[in-house]
């Protein structure tokens, strides 16, 4: 389990960061939830169009998808490289975790579900870690099992993963029940 110390002062830094970007987390995570749908409906009208052979389901395609990067723009603020792409894979790979698991759950597999949704999170945190500039970009390298975050301070006992951090933020920082 992580310091108190240590945690309070990382969410405090998370609230720094988004008092600063002037972010409203919980809508924030609804408009997360809702431009995860629009990328598959996006997924979805391709699909179609080969499945019909109608072109008109890409004209179709082309609005969600207009939609959905000025949504994108409301949560994503800074970016550089293919952080805009990554960050837009990243809800469309824990959208599908997801959807995957909650069929998994319907045939009775329990447990395969819990893995595809312990995945699904995982990517969403990942999503939020970047787009809160929580995790450091330049320090992670291919192979890495750790990540550097914003505090250098924050440490949880153990060996822990970049999931095991940025879980801890999510849960904390972003909560969609706060009115």
């Amino acid at each position: 389990m992580a310091d108190k110390a240590d945690v309070k002062k990382l969410l405090d830094k998370v609230e720094s960061v988004t008092k600063e970007k002037k972010l409203d987390l919980s809508s924030d995570e609804d408009l997360s939830i809702g431009i995860m749908n629009l990328i598959s409906i996006e997924e979805h009208l391709f699909f179609t169009s080969q499945k019909t052979g109608k072109q008109m389901y890409l004209d179709l395609l082309n609005e969600v998808r207009l939609m959905r990067t000025e949504l994108m723009r409301k949560i994503i603020k800074d970016y550089e490289g293919e952080v805009w792409c990554i960050s837009k894979h990243l809800l469309a790979a824990s959208m599908r975790m997801m959807e995957v698991g909650t069929k998994e759950l319907k045939k009775g597999n329990k447990n395969e579900a819990w893995e595809l949704f312990d995945k699904g999170y995982k990517l969403y945190s990942m999503f939020w870690g970047i787009n809160l500039g929580v995790i450091k970009m330049d320090s992670i390298k291919r192979g890495d099992t750790e990540v550097n975050l914003v505090d250098e301070k924050f440490n949880l006992k153990g060996k822990v993963s970049l999931w095991d951090k940025l879980g801890v933020i999510v849960k904390k920082a972003i909560d969609c029940c706060k009115e």
